[in-house]
């Protein structure tokens, strides 16, 4: 898991209603299907939700914004507990937007007081929050914050020290010079610029306009399903593919993908780096359901440090010309035969990673008995290896989101596995990684040793 930082997210708030139900006649009056509402859900759009996101995360999250006072700002400031709200007045009723949904799907958006604002005066409150963070993400949702002079020049000092991200908005102002990276979608970049075409020809085309044009450390064109376009003012171009998920409603993957990205670069990550990570988030995002799962209970966060310093290590290994090698597992009662395994897959290159399964990801691999000893201990004895340069804690069944944020160049496993029959073959072949198998020792494994534990107690 990501360990705990203090971002800020700058931008426009909405208030968002979700109008969810059934629909098993037509109306009477007219041929349209009559809904039978069984949930209204209020939350917070726009750059409240990437706030509501990063909190859920773990982070300290500050959002300067600017709101109305009337029932609407009242609403969402009850639906971001936990996160700082530094608000000027808005000088315009808050803007509300009603997604009416059937089955899961949308039927339509009913939007109220979304015209454009007066451009709102930041106060000097709004101005020190910025100040005091790890990383930034701007949400233009071109209702003014991003264009108020006092924010951008603030921005633009800030930004020679610390990453920001600016995801931009066709009707928005332009992101500052010197930004980190700026995430236009498909659509966005097409309504900005001159650019022709689809898929990854667009989208290089279109973000080597957006970086002459804006002046940033990089431009990140998202393609949707199919993943995103980096290019750098280096020059460097670099295509990350996504993987492919059936979403009915696909709200807030933007937010999703700009929010981890910013993390990620507080991290230490490359900007193309951090980029993979903010696509396999939104992928992740989608895959647990989109906005609905917003609505579930928050998972805290553990294991604080673990990715920050796989992340951070990857990147030096890798600057200097370096191998950066990975390995997985559960290493439930760590033996002989995982440490010569570890210390093998340590000699493929210049740093050794681990990803190691989450507790509740052992429990689902080996069942409710397991695992013997708890994460964060685990996590304590593959560090006190000298082999293990970092670890990586994830929750999924497999690694594969993990590895895709930090882009081992090889896979390590027990040669009791078939490279080919390995699903992370697939995921490594992604960015030209490989897997290689090492040395297996039979006769070692932790379901003998906790029998033999057993046995003893």
């Amino acid at each position: 898991m990501q360990s705990r930082r203090r971002i800020v997210v700058v931008g426009d708030t909405l208030l968002d209603v979700d109008l969810s139900g059934t629909s098993e006649r037509l109306s009477p009056d007219a041929p349209v299907p009559v809904l039978e509402v069984q949930q209204e859900v209020k939350r917070a759009g726009g750059a409240g939700l990437v706030a509501a996101m990063l909190r859920r995360d773990g982070h300290d999250v500050t959002l300067v914004t600017a709101l109305g006072d009337d029932p609407g700002a009242d609403a969402i400031r009850d639906a971001l507990p936990g996160v700082a709200i530094v608000a000027g007045p808005s000088g315009a009723p808050t803007p509300v937007k009603t997604r009416v949904r059937i089955g899961g799907h949308a039927l339509v958006r009913i939007d109220e007081g979304c015209e454009a604002p007066p451009v709102p005066v930041p106060t000097d409150e709004m101005l020190d929050a910025l100040r005091h963070a790890d990383a930034i993400v701007v949400a233009d949702y071109g209702r003014g914050i991003a264009g108020a002079e006092a924010v951008r020049s603030t921005l633009a000092d800030l930004a020679a020290s610390l990453p920001v991200v600016w995801d931009p908005h066709p009707k928005g102002a332009a992101p500052v010079a010197g930004v980190a990276v700026v995430t236009p979608n498909a659509a966005e970049a097409g309504r900005l610029t001159d650019a022709s075409g689809t898929g990854v020809p667009f989208a290089a085309a279109a973000a080597e306009s957006l970086l002459t044009r804006w002046d940033v450390g990089a431009v990140a064109v998202t393609l949707g399903e199919h993943g995103a376009l980096v290019r750098t003012a280096h020059g460097d171009s670099r295509f990350v593919p996504a993987e492919a998920v059936d979403a009915a409603d696909p709200c807030g993957a933007g937010d999703r993908l700009a929010a981890s990205t910013a993390v990620a670069l507080a991290e230490g990550a490359a900007v193309e780096d951090a980029v993979a990570t903010g696509v396999a988030a939104a992928g992740a995002y989608l895959r647990a359901g989109g906005v609905a799962s917003m609505l579930r209970p928050m998972t805290p966060p553990t294991v604080p440090g673990t990715d920050r310093d796989a992340v951070r290590i990857a990147h030096a290994v890798r600057a200097d010309g370096g191998t950066v090698v990975a390995t997985g597992g559960c290493f439930d009662l760590l033996h002989a035969g995982h440490a010569r395994t570890l210390s093998a897959a340590r000699a493929l290159g210049d740093c050794l990673i681990v990803c190691l399964n989450s507790d509740r990801s052992v429990r689902a691999l080996k069942g409710p008995d397991r695992p013997i000893m708890n994460q964060d201990d685990r996590v304590e004895l593959l560090l006190a290896l000298d082999c293990v340069d970092a670890v990586i804690v994830f929750d999924e069944d497999t690694p594969d989101d993990a590895l895709r944020r930090f882009h081992p160049d090889i896979w390590a496993k027990g040669g009791d596995y078939s490279a080919d029959d390995l699903p992370e073959s697939r995921t490594l072949a992604e960015w030209g990684g490989r897997v290689v198998t090492v040395p297996f020792h039979p006769g070692r494994s932790t379901t003998r040793l906790a029998a033999a534990l057993a046995r003893v107690g």
